[in-house]
């Protein structure tokens, strides 16, 4: 587990070095934001300070999933500087669960004190449709190690994390209100991790569906344990991109994923602009 922090260790100085030759070392993200297959158009909302590609980043994990363009944006939504990993990378592709999760945990070391997560995942709850925004409760991890595995890392949290409330009650609060405001459809539920990259069978949605699923992925539950062992406060939205296996007649396919992001990203962008912007109001009234 040495080698894990001694890793860490190296992206956060390269990337620091990298800010400090883009002339944005005093750039501090309050706000973390992953975005998930399809909702990459997210980007487009913030006001860029700067970009910095997976790829440019010594020994950092690539994401090789189309829709994940595979950088960070640094900049601002409203006031509220923010660090958004459009893309992420996922067990399925190979890397090692500490590589999976160590982009969710330099953002922390860079400052991020709040992580916004989401993702596109596939409806398990039989009242869900494709297109509707889920917020996420509470999460289930099948089959996908936890990333905690093995030597604590002290520098980063406790050896036995508390997970009774991982998606921080505050903040749900915030994001149904902002929701209903706007005139915003929201669902809410449990979401669960599965490994991937093959689609669940029937069988194992009426698995996830006895075990009280809503959303069904493959990312997110891994990230969020690892922020939570480092003190983040989390929230997360599952775009709701097709019902699951066996729920109807049609196939599985990624780019039925992405055709439904696509619908869903009008209330999505403005579902999480307002409620980052949200965010940067409590902050300063405290």
């Amino acid at each position: 587990m040495g080698q894990v922090y001694e890793k860490l260790q190296k992206c956060y100085e390269n990337v620091r070095q990298k800010m400090e030759e883009a002339h944005v070392m005093d750039f501090v993200p309050k706000v973390a934001i992953v975005l998930g297959s399809g909702l990459g158009d997210f980007a487009e909302t913030v006001r860029v300070e700067y970009e910095l590609p997976y790829g440019e980043i010594e020994g950092f994990p690539v994401s090789t999933v189309p829709g994940h363009a595979g950088k960070f944006i640094f900049g601002y939504v409203g006031q509220v500087p923010v660090a958004c990993m459009k893309g992420r990378v996922h067990y399925y592709e190979g890397y090692p669960i500490s590589d999976v999760v160590l982009p969710v945990r330099l953002l922390k070391l860079l400052g991020a004190e709040t992580l916004f997560l989401t993702n596109a995942a596939g409806g398990v709850n039989p009242s869900f449709q494709a297109g509707d925004l889920m917020m996420i409760k509470d999460h289930i991890g099948v089959f996908a190690p936890n990333p905690l595995i093995g030597s604590n890392i002290d520098e980063l949290g406790t050896r036995f994390p508390d997970m009774s409330q991982v998606y921080d009650k505050e903040l749900q609060k915030l994001i149904r209100k902002t929701a209903r405001e706007h005139h915003i459809f929201l669902q809410e539920g449990i979401y669960t991790q599965l490994t991937g990259p093959s689609y669940e069978s029937p069988a194992e949605i009426r698995m996830l569906r006895l075990l009280g699923c809503d959303a069904v992925g493959m990312s997110t539950v891994a990230e969020a344990i690892a922020a939570n062992h480092m003190g983040m406060k989390i929230c997360g939205i599952s775009c709701i991109s097709n019902l699951a296996a066996g729920m109807t007649a049609s196939p599985l396919s990624h780019k039925e994923v992405q055709e439904a992001a696509d619908m869903a990203a009008p209330n999505f962008k403005k579902l999480v602009t307002e409620v980052v912007q949200s965010m940067g109001e409590q902050t300063m009234e405290v």
